[in-house]
């Protein structure tokens, strides 16, 4: 079976490392929050002005004054430091942050990546999405492998207006863990339950899948 958003967001989780300071974006990238080792240290920054974010709160303690980019109710961790977004993006612009998750309309298999504009849709503007995209250095696009039509949102090139330009590093979908390379989408890891042949049928743009495909570890 495929992934659900939950076990989308605790795969990315692993790749989280000791001393990152990751930036989430809206969506899926906000569940990794709760899925993050309790025996490393992560700092989750939020554009609108937070250093330190936690996971979401319970039921009945949300306190409305703390929100992350995404207007939804955050927690703080202890050392937790609140700024301007001036400063925010100041931090995101100065290549401090060393992983920025965001979810994702389209990815082609250069890397680059469409997720802030539907023509014909209002849209607010392309938000930090346009910073985050050329700063970070490192790109995970968080996603579902194909579109509620079932068309693949992995592309051999993006339809819809871009936000970045071959910058994704690894795609995690409910089907699969995929790396941008110079011969396009590579599969690294299956959902489980997921046969290669599906990812294969489901996938547009160039795929390589070199040997056997282990299945993602949950566990």
């Amino acid at each position: 079976m495929s992934l659900t958003k939950e076990q989308i967001a605790q795969r990315i989780a692993r790749e989280l490392k000791d001393g990152y300071y990751v930036n989430l974006g809206i969506g899926i990238p906000t569940l990794v929050a709760n899925y993050i080792q309790s025996d490393i240290a992560v700092f989750l920054q939020s554009e609108n002005g937070l250093l330190g974010m936690g996971p979401f709160p319970f039921e009945g303690e949300e306190d409305p004054d703390l929100i992350n980019a995404g207007k939804q109710t955050i927690t703080t961790l202890p050392g937790s430091a609140f700024f301007d977004s001036a400063m925010s993006f100041g931090m995101i612009r100065a290549g401090k942050v060393d992983l920025t998750v965001l979810g994702a309309m389209e990815v082609s298999d250069l890397g680059d990546i469409a997720n802030w504009k539907i023509p014909g849709k209002m849209v607010k503007g392309m938000g930090g999405a346009m910073d985050l995209v050329a700063s970070a250095k490192n790109i995970i696009v968080a996603m579902m492998h194909t579109n509620p039509k079932g068309q693949s949102k992995l592309l051999p090139r993006c339809t819809l207006p871009l936000t970045g330009v071959r910058c994704v590093k690894k795609i995690i979908t409910d089907l699969a863990v995929l790396d941008i390379t110079e011969n396009g989408f590579e599969l690294i890891e299956r959902a489980p339950g997921i046969s290669v042949e599906e990812i294969k049928n489901k996938t547009a743009g160039r795929l390589v899948v070199r040997n056997e495909v282990p299945e993602m570890d949950l566990t």
